[in-house]
């Protein structure tokens, strides 16, 4: 197994890269959900598909060119990497679903309060000490985030139910910050495609359970309601989740600054 090393690695000039390319492929998250919305799938199978399609498509290249590494795996790197998917799943299910009740600007406002979380959970578990710079940043984004959610003269209605749309899309937020820092820890001892295709694969089982739980039916829908399911697993998820777990490496506590969509 690749295991890299504890102390700060530089970041390459293509971690810089991955960056911007993460960011703007998770930038088409919020439009696939609504025009899979459109077509009539329900949330949990967005989600559900989004993290499905995504796991079987790395499935290949998992067995082609690691198998050897899962030979390796501690039961405290499978328990991390479980315990990541669980939150992931959460993260996915939480802020869909509050799509259906808020505008798609209030749940993405509020589901980008994650660095204020992730920074939180890194002082607690973690015992990291913010510099005033990281303060002051949170802050900015905190107060930038809340002045973007502030509806303009055009918009009407903030939803049939914002409290509850905006309820979902925070612990959405909260999730998915916890999922950003257990995988600042595991990221250190496991290589990218192995690390993402356990978290990716646990979230999508916990998302299946889900579906059969809610006996939530997955076919009878239009063949374009399904090509954005697809479309979402290999844009938003492949490109931008992976991005950013890419360089989870490189920038460990400024990676949860970044919009998880």
């Amino acid at each position: 197994m690749n295991h890299a090393s504890t102390v700060p690695v530089k970041a390459p000039l293509r971690a810089y890269l991955v960056i911007a390319m993460g960011i703007v492929a998770i930038s088409f998250a919020s439009i696939f959900i609504k025009l899979a919305q459109a077509e009539g799938v329900p949330s949990i199978l967005i989600a559900t598909g989004r993290m499905s399609v995504a796991t079987v498509v790395i499935t290949p290249v998992i067995i082609r060119r690691h198998r050897s590494d899962f030979r390796q795996l501690t039961r405290n790197q499978l328990g991390l990497a479980s315990l990541s998917g669980f939150f992931l799943a959460i993260h996915f299910a939480t802020w869909i679903k509050s799509f259906e009740y808020t505008i798609v600007l209030v749940s993405v406002v509020l589901v980008t309060t994650n660095p204020l979380w992730a920074a939180l959970l890194e002082v607690i578990f973690l015992r990291a000490h913010l510099s005033r710079l990281v303060i002051l940043s949170l802050i900015v984004g905190i107060v930038g985030s809340v002045i973007v959610a502030i509806p303009s003269e055009q918009v009407v209605s903030l939803g049939k139910q914002p409290l509850l749309g905006s309820a979902l899309a925070l612990v959405g937020a909260i999730a998915v910050a916890v999922y950003f820092v257990i995988g600042r820890k595991l990221r250190n001892s496991l290589s990218l495609m192995p690390y993402i295709w356990l978290v990716y694969g646990c979230a999508a089982i916990f998302l299946i359970v889900v579906i059969i739980f809610t006996r939530t039916p997955i076919s009878g829908y239009s063949a374009q309601g399904y090509l954005w399911l697809v479309a979402m697993a290999l844009v938003p998820q492949l490109i931008g989740h992976s991005s950013l777990n890419f360089a989870l490496k490189y920038f460990p506590r400024r990676m949860s600054a970044l919009p998880p969509n």
